[in-house]
């Protein structure tokens, strides 16, 4: 994910793709991932994964090293960020 797949998704440059964040925690017998893309537009989803907004966006490289993930995707709207003054660039992990 680090290495290509973000990486990838960067390269392409869409116009309105404003960050990506990755997240991850242990179940018992494996690692979930989560990633978080943050747009500040339709169109530049759509830039991104095309007509099908809903269509997660899991490259090939990823589906061979990945034992599930999910097909759609969930799209939600910011009505409310405050950043704090004591925020970091990055967290502790």
């Amino acid at each position: 994910m680090r290495t290509t797949v973000i990486p990838g998704i960067e390269a392409r440059s869409i116009p309105g793709f404003v960050s990506i964040d990755l997240i991850q925690r242990q179940l018992e017998d494996e690692v979930e991932f989560v990633t978080f893309m943050w747009f500040d537009s339709e169109q530049a989803i759509v830039s991104l994964v095309g007509a099908e907004v809903a269509a997660s966006h899991v490259p090939p490289q990823a589906r061979e090293v990945l034992r599930r993930f999910d097909e759609r995707s969930q799209h939600y709207v910011v009505l409310d960020r405050r950043q704090q003054q004591s925020a970091r660039s990055e967290p502790n992990l």
